[in-house]
């Protein structure tokens, strides 16, 4: 009998079919190297080839192979050349043995160099034989454990199976695992071996788990001094009495430290003081994280031009888990100073409360003014992923519409209740590969209530990437807007349909699309909105990749004429660490081009530095 590597009773007895080399080749050989001069040795030169083999097995082989490994090593000698040649045949023996060949045979052959500054040749013709297969399992699963369905009824390695060392070692891994689910904390492995009969050319696997008792969590105690403990036990979504599982205790880590309110996250069972039904008390010792981030930025972008950014988070403001965001973002075309005040309720990883007071400047070809807000809302993650708002916003603003005099808003105040759903899903949000962003808007005002008209607005966004043939993506985003009003003209400037720029139709500049008006030709916004792109993006080497697109639709309304836009183009993209640098020339094909008749159409370069989704 022979036992496999690791298992009680281990042999390194081997059947051996390899033909030795002889006795003169090695004299041989040994005198070349002898001979050499010594300044010539770095000279050697050592090809290996293995035959007979492919796929994993040859994979194995070649990664145990000594002399295959140290083939390029500049300092190789013969005498070393020699002692890897003599250890490869049971080295391709103990590579082979993990995939069931016992049986194997290699012809080696070694050719020394015809000259000092020569080729030297090792070549190992492999035969595997057939798979030695398993002949009988025996199979027990004892203690509290041994009805519980999570474990197998059958050893998962069967009579007539190919014994592969792998499958036999994932088969026990998962035995242990589901033991630890259960939990069966004391479970141990009273008998797990393979026998290998080289008479017989069969394998006998013995396989015998004691479950030992089954343990449950007991009180969950916290040791911390930051946040309310009413607060901590709703990061706590199990109840003492269930069934021991790592798992579970795992997730409250994770949910812990991804509230941020904590730097380090220590989960101790306290299996010392388990009680008589086996409930393990359970410890949690939380290191509290600094109370303040910082960070500070610049980027540009074709819309806004440079941009400055600052932001300043307060991970906690008292014992109830309150947070603070501010951010200052200050470009030559739009600049924002946003508070987001947030208050944990109900399940605090999920739903919280919203207060954010935001104030904005826009210059751009279409307005040029002030708008004031204070957003209150309650933000929750349904079960299926999507992020639920629902607030009241209040708003003033003081825009001038770069139209006509007479159709100047001034100065407006609205109160707005909202409504959105919003979820993303990819593989990288960075650099996706596979993943889409939908976004749905609804919202509305009631004349009298503060606001000066009434209308209702919905708006959708959606934004798909896909991989497909290694190198190549789609990218296809839509936008879609419509409001019921009597008029475009009761609506406020911030709350009229704009089309134009880096993320709309490029081409033309930041909402430089939409209705114009008939005097002035300024876009002055309009009630509907339809915009769609289409973009085939090609890897060209490591992160570079570029991208022909086109883009099309505008901003609509019925009062004024109708008109369509569509730009095409072509860029070059970096997929970088904080997202895709993507510069783009984009042909504005329906645009006007006055007296330049016969050319290209105008063209517009956009510069956008941001993740995928």
């Amino acid at each position: 009998m022979a036992w496999l590597p690791g298992e009680p009773g281990w042999s390194k007895r081997r059947l051996s079919f390899a033909r030795r080399s002889g006795q003169g080749l090695f004299v041989r050989l040994l005198l070349v190297g002898l001979l050499l001069p010594t300044g010539l040795l770095h000279a050697l030169t050592l090809d290996v080839k293995v035959e007979g083999l492919e796929g994993q097995p040859q994979a194995n082989v070649l990664a145990l192979l000594a002399i295959y490994q140290e083939r390029d090593d500049r300092d190789l000698i013969p005498e070393r050349i020699l002692g890897l040649h003599r250890l490869a045949p049971e080295q391709i023996r103990e590579a082979l043995a993990p995939f069931g060949f016992y049986r194997v045979a290699v012809e080696d052959r070694l050719e020394p160099a015809a000259d000092p500054n020569g080729r030297w040749t090792a070549v190992y013709r492999v035969n595997p034989g057939e798979p030695i297969k398993i002949g009988s399992v025996t199979y027990q699963v004892t203690g509290e454990g041994a009805d519980n369905p999570g474990f197998p009824k059958e050893f998962p390695m069967r009579v007539g199976d190919v014994l592969l060392h792998s499958v036999y070692e994932k088969a026990k891994a998962d035995l242990r695992y589901t033991a630890s689910q259960e939990g069966y904390l004391d479970a141990q492995l009273l008998r797990h071996q393979v026998l290998v009969d080289p008479v017989a050319y069969d394998a006998r696997i013995e396989f015998h788990l004691d479950t030992g008792p089954q343990y449950r969590i007991g009180k969950v105690r916290f040791q911390q001094d930051l946040l309310d403990e009413d607060l901590l036990r709703r990061y706590v979504k199990f109840k003492p009495g269930v069934v021991y599982d790592p798992d579970l205790l795992l997730g409250l880590q994770g949910r812990l430290l991804g509230s941020e309110y904590y730097s380090d996250v220590e989960i101790v069972p306290l299996t010392d003081q388990a009680g008589p039904n086996h409930e393990i008390p359970i410890e949690v010792i939380a290191k509290r994280n600094l109370p303040n981030k910082y960070r500070i930025g610049l980027g540009y972008a074709t819309d806004v031009g440079p941009r400055l950014s600052m932001d300043w988070r307060r991970r906690y403001l008292n014992r109830w888990g309150h947070k603070l965001r501010t951010e200052l973002s200050l470009a030559p075309a739009l600049s924002n100073l946003e508070l987001d005040y947030r208050i944990p309720i109900q399940d605090p990883t999920r739903d919280y409360i919203i207060i954010k007071p935001q104030s904005t400047y826009t210059d751009t070809a279409t307005r040029k003014g002030w708008v004031h807000s204070v957003q209150a809302a309650h933000s929750t993650l349904t079960p299926r992923g999507w992020r639920r708002n629902l607030g009241l916003d209040y708003r003033y603003e003081d825009l001038e519409l770069a139209s006509d005099s007479s159709d100047a808003l001034g100065a407006t105040s609205e109160l707005v209740p909202t409504l959105s759903w919003s979820k993303t899903v990819s593989d990288d949000p960075i650099n996706t590969n596979r993943g889409y962003r939908i976004k749905y808007t609804l919202l509305g005002a009631v004349q009298g209530l503060i606001s000066e008209a009434s209308y209702l607005s919905g708006q959708i966004q959606f934004k798909w990437v896909r991989r497909f043939a290694e190198r190549y993506r789609v990218i296809t985003r839509t936008d879609l807007g419509a409001t019921l009003a009597d008029s475009v003209d009761d609506l406020p400037a911030s709350r009229r349909f704009y089309a134009g720029g880096d993320n709309s139709i490029r081409g033309w500049g930041f909402d430089a699309l939409g209705p114009n008006d008939p005097v002035t030709d300024a876009a002055v916004g309009g009630r509907y909105l339809a915009v769609g792109s289409l973009e085939l993006e090609r890897q060209i080497k490591g992160p570079w990749s570029a991208a022909i697109f086109t883009d099309f639709g505008n901003a609509f309304d019925p009062d004024y004429e109708q008109r369509f836009a569509q730009s095409a183009g072509f860029g070059v993209r970096w997929a970088s660490p904080i997202g895709q640098v993507r510069l783009d020339l984009a042909f504005a094909l329906t645009k006007d081009q006055g007296d330049d008749e016969g050319g290209l159409p105008p063209a517009r370069l956009h510069i956008v530095i941001g993740p995928d989704l």
